[in-house]
């Protein structure tokens, strides 16, 4: 697999409502495994049945209270206090539901993800780190939450849901679809706010994200940014939720852009040696965020 790196230069940085998506589609990209086409198929994929219903759910309870909820349960990180490697071989037991592609354990992912970047980018050590911690929130399904709100697609809430959401006539089911607060195009935000400023539907992103900060990680900007919107595909794949941007969010697009063809097109039955490659992750976690980390 080719994946080009991201132009920088060409990312448009005086008016964030001017979005071009041409500018960070990623080409180039020959993948053994199978067609890029056939990657992110809701309609053909032997999982549909799981996946459609684990999106049915999400996007029906989802809501701005809901959000405010687990907000509540799970940044107080007092529920396991492990290191960043015990995470990641906890995954060995979660396949995600929501994932038209793929069947194996998360765990497999993550450094399926992350050496292929190392392999495209060997001197930017933290995008390694970044690959193998993208998914590391998807522990919250391990602790008792049901996947539809640890896995997926994420979307704003406290506006109007668009049609970029993968199953998007679910919405309609959601009780926020109603409410003249949360239904017009910038609901309870301001236009360009940017998305720090704006509530994402509660998933592992956010979490882990947030569970970064917490125990203060070194890790710089871009990585917390690819970690904390890349399951955000109706915004940096579909174009949408544009008018909540600013200045910021497109800087980061091409580095999300790069990081989400990691993320999506090294999903296949090629499993890494793991035990091989586990002392250089473990250099990057001591380096970055080491110890033992409350969760």
């Amino acid at each position: 697999m080719r994946i080009l790196k991201p132009r920088l230069d060409q990312v448009l940085l005086s008016d964030p409502s001017e979005f071009r998506p041409e500018l960070f589609d990623v080409k180039n990209i020959e993948s053994a495994n199978k067609p890029l086409k056939e990657f992110r198929n809701y309609e053909e994929s032997a999982r549909n049945e799981c996946v459609r219903k684990t999106y049915r759910d999400m996007h029906i309870n989802q809501t701005v209270q809901f959000v405010k909820e687990k907000q509540e349960k799970w940044l107080k990180f007092n529920h396991a206090e492990m290191t960043i490697m015990e995470a990641v071989m906890m995954l060995d037991n979660l396949v995600d539901e929501s994932d038209p592609d793929i069947e194996l354990p998360n765990s497999i992912h993550a450094f399926q993800t992350a050496e292929r970047i190392r392999e495209e980018y060997p001197n930017e050590d933290w995008f390694h780190l970044a690959g193998l911690l993208h998914d590391l929130g998807k522990v919250m399904a391990l602790w008792g939450e049901p996947q539809w709100c640890v896995v997926g697609d994420t979307f704003p809430v406290g506006c109007k849901f668009q049609e970029t959401c993968v199953y998007h006539e679910f919405f309609q089911e959601n009780q926020d679809y109603f409410n003249s607060k949360y239904s017009t195009m910038n609901g309870i935000y301001e236009k360009h706010c940017g998305l720090d400023d704006v509530m994402m539907s509660w998933g592992h992103d956010e979490y882990m994200y947030q569970m970064l900060k917490a125990n203060s990680t070194s890790l710089p900007d871009e990585a917390l940014y690819m970690i904390r919107y890349h399951s955000f595909y109706p915004f940096h794949t579909a174009g949408g939720y544009r008018h909540l941007a600013n200045e910021k969010d497109l800087k980061m697009l091409p580095w999300i852009k790069a990081f989400n063809s990691f993320d999506l097109y090294t999903k296949s039955d090629e499993i890494p040696d793991v035990e091989a490659v586990k002392p250089y992750y473990q250099s990057l976690i001591d380096k970055y965020i080491p110890g033992g980390l409350k969760w």
